[in-house]
């Protein structure tokens, strides 16, 4: 059973950055493309970021853009979200997930993992 956990949320003002890590206890995560995630309050969950078992693939929200980076730690347990420009709309709970080994590539679509973390609170306001 993977394990996922995130770290990294704060109180951050507009303009401002943040780097969220999605760390797995019990097993690398070599063999998963990786999914980042958030839910605002009243809102479905939505898929922002993926990256590829290899790396080599990314894949990225219109709305974040530009503004996030995601990268895989050379620890090979360890996937990073990079938030720059915080927006008060990316205010949110932040989840990382781990892809469906039956797939490949990366997936924006909740069903399509197995694997969850806990959550990782985003608040962007003055």
């Amino acid at each position: 059973q993977l394990q996922l956990v995130e770290s990294g949320g704060a109180l951050v003002q507009p303009g401002g950055s943040l780097r969220l890590s999605c760390t797995a206890t019990t097993s690398t995560l070599d063999f998963y493309a990786i999914g980042w995630f958030r839910q605002a309050p009243g809102k479905e969950r939505e898929g922002i970021s993926c990256i590829s078992k290899s790396g080599s693939s990314t894949n990225f929200a219109d709305s974040v853009k530009g503004r996030f980076t995601i990268s895989r730690g050379d620890a090979k347990n360890t996937v990073s979200l990079q938030m720059n420009n915080l927006k008060p709309e990316d205010t949110a709970v932040y989840y990382c997930a781990a892809l469906s080994p039956r797939l490949s590539g990366c997936s924006e679509y909740v069903g399509d993992y197995d694997y969850w973390g806990q959550g990782t609170q985003v608040t962007v306001s003055n």
